[in-house]
């Protein structure tokens, strides 16, 4: 059984909650890494669009890849281990900010959750773990942020919230 670490809005620990649980509705505010990778330039954004079996964003697309940090783990350490498992690669990583969110998905799922984004940089071969990731691309900025004007709903709300960080 996968737990998630449940938070107050300064990141005290609270306790423990199962996963699929703590993003049913009234969904808890527990901890998760968001990873954005780009180009050695700065210039693209490698992005994900998660796989239709997850509960929640099913088939959107997203940020290189996020997740949940397990008990005892550091958002840091998550962030690493969750590059490896879902697109089978890892890189340096710097943490850029943590917010706080919430988002309905469809009345009984949804996220509420503390977020650490971090950042890296990679040029290498990107293996996806098809039961994570349904598909890939590397996206210009400028093409990215244009998408998000026209096609918002295509993505998750986390990651909207992300990119307002790089206007």
């Amino acid at each position: 059984m996968v737990q998630v670490v449940l938070v107050d809005n300064s990141d005290k620990v609270l306790g423990y909650g199962e996963k699929f649980a703590a993003h049913k509705n009234p969904v808890p505010l527990h901890r998760a890494i968001s990873v954005v990778i780009f180009d050695k330039n700065k210039e693209k954004m490698l992005l994900q669009k998660r796989v239709r079996s997850k509960p929640t964003w099913p088939l959107y697309w997203s940020n290189t890849v996020c997740t949940h940090p397990m008990k005892n783990e550091s958002y840091e350490d998550c962030a690493h281990r969750r590059l490896k498992e879902e697109l089978g690669f890892d890189t340096s990583l710097e943490e850029k900010f943590k917010f706080v969110y919430e988002a309905d998905y469809d009345g009984e799922w949804g996220e509420h959750e503390y977020d650490a984004v971090f950042t890296g940089v990679f040029e290498g071969e990107v293996k996806p773990n098809p039961d994570e990731v349904a598909d890939y691309k590397w996206i210009g900025i400028g093409e990215l942020k244009r998408d998000l004007l026209e096609n918002s709903k295509l993505y998750t709300p986390w990651f909207r919230i992300i990119m307002e960080f790089w206007g």
